[in-house]
């Protein structure tokens, strides 16, 4: 596999002018993968007090700005696009046909620079992003490393990477007519501040309740769709997915006519929790594993209790992980 050193299509360094003082990186992303942007930018903060680049996202918009018109500022302005990629930034409307279109604008131009950064599993390969060599490393997904740190290790010095291939260099200077030493030109430096400009955020119940449902919503498509590709792969196996109502759905398979594995999935007593049941008995007061919606300044995140999901091995899921979870256990019967 070739390195995986974002370059532009063109093999040009970007015009120097947009690199002698800090580049602008501008994140393209999902409110779906909003704590795994958060984990990034805290791994920028070397390049941010190096005064190498400062950050920008939607959250940073001020009360009262026009939404599109401040994204769309941010877009033309930024030197560096980040598009942080999964299934949720490819179902976006607004992330793919919008940001990441104008993005590959300005990237063909030589006017920026796109670099895909790859977050969760996802057929991205053919999109228009798909001939730039994205990072991680060989376009691994960064919630595919044992340590997700690792991951996000390697998207920083893939940045820092970037910046110094698109660094200018000085021309040579011309014979000089004097004796005179000419003085060297100073570099240009960004006036100081801090680079801790960050606050943690506060989530009403309205999020944590938005969170809950979207998420449901979101294991009842992972089931169904799962239960019909595995059907369709294994001919000795039988499917079947039954959406109770807007808060519950049961799953079972069959081998050879014969139920091998079942569950019921449903929005359980606690205030914000999500359960999970390895029968197919529509009775809500019995379960074997729950998974409760949990804050922290950075995000909202799914915490298992520990009933059959060890706590300190998921300690902070997103919706793709607690559905991959809750998947295994309901295959944990059928593998017996």
């Amino acid at each position: 596999m070739p390195p995986s050193v974002p370059v532009l299509t063109h093999g040009s360094p970007l015009p120097a002018a947009s690199w002698d003082i800090m580049a602008t990186i501008f994140f393209s992303y999902s409110h779906a993968d909003e704590a795994l942007r958060d984990q990034l930018e805290k791994h920028l903060s070397a390049l941010k007090h190096e005064g190498l680049v400062e950050t920008w996202h939607d959250r940073r918009i001020p009360a009262g700005d026009v939404l599109d018109d401040a994204i769309s500022a941010e877009l033309e302005r930024a030197d560096v696009i980040l598009l942080l990629v999964s299934a949720d930034f490819l179902a976006s409307r607004y992330c793919f046909d919008i940001e990441m279109r104008r993005a590959m604008e300005r990237h063909a131009a030589r006017e920026a620079r796109v670099i895909p950064v790859i977050l969760r599993p996802c057929d991205w390969h053919g999109t228009p992003f798909g001939k730039i060599a994205a990072t991680p490393d060989d376009g691994k997904p960064v919630r595919s490393f044992a340590d997700m740190d690792e991951g996000f290790l390697q998207v920083v010095r893939a940045i820092r990477r970037a910046l110094q291939a698109s660094a200018p260099t000085a021309p040579p200077a011309p014979p000089s007519r004097t004796a005179t030493k000419p003085h060297p030109q100073q570099p240009v430096r960004p006036a100081p501040r801090s680079s801790n400009l960050g606050l943690p955020r506060r989530f009403t119940d309205i999020d944590r309740d938005r969170f809950r449902d979207e998420t449901f919503e979101f294991f009842a498509a992972f089931f169904e769709n799962s239960l019909n590709e595995l059907a369709q792969r294994h001919p000795d196996v039988e499917a079947r997915f039954k959406r109770i109502d807007a808060e519950a759905f049961t799953a079972a398979l069959y081998r050879g006519g014969k139920k091998a594995a079942s569950c019921h999935i449903f929005l359980g007593k606690l205030p914000d929790g999500i359960a999970y049941s390895s029968s197919e008995s529509q009775a809500r007061n019995s379960y074997n594993e729950i998974l409760n919606v949990e804050t922290d300044e950075h995000g909202l995140f799914w915490r298992p209790i520990g009933m059959n999901i060890r706590s300190q091995d998921a300690a902070r899921l997103m919706p793709q992980a607690a559905a991959e979870a809750y998947w295994e256990l309901f295959l944990r019967d059928m593998r017996r």
